[in-house]
């Protein structure tokens, strides 16, 4: 669905997570992400070796910042997603794997090429904002 679809009853979708069709979207988005993060030699040491948690807690924030419900704040507080990371070191190398692993999960998401291309100029940006070493 594109962000100017509507729904069957002729609803215009009122978020993004109503546009991709609600959690299991994020969730399979994530599951593509980490199956790329998981071989990449570069960003692997810097999750745990269980990525169940790490999986749930990038899915409920995307849930929750695209529009979804707002459990990942309900159990784990504001985002904070600078302070989150700041024990991990982050520099462009590590911000641009990320947003390439992200890259490639979004485009193989079935969604229109304006949605994707929302997601991406988001995810680029989130990226960016990550960075806390000069490399």
């Amino acid at each position: 669905m594109s962000m100017t679809e509507q729904h069957a009853d002729g609803a215009q979708p009122n978020t993004v997570y109503e546009v991709v069709g609600g959690t299991a979207f994020f969730v399979a988005l994530v599951e593509r992400f980490y199956a790329s993060v998981a071989a990449d030699a570069l960003l692997r040491p810097l999750y745990p070796d269980d990525l169940r948690d790490a999986k749930a807690h990038l899915a409920g924030f995307l849930v929750q910042y695209w529009g979804g419900p707002t459990t990942y704040s309900d159990e784990r507080g504001h985002p904070r997603l600078r302070m989150r990371h700041a024990p991990f070191v982050i520099g462009q190398a590590e911000a641009d794997a990320w947003f390439a692993h992200m890259t490639t999960a979004v485009a193989m998401s079935p969604v229109a090429d304006d949605v994707r291309a929302v997601f991406l100029e988001y995810f680029e940006r989130s990226a960016a904002a990550m960075i806390n070493v000069v490399s």
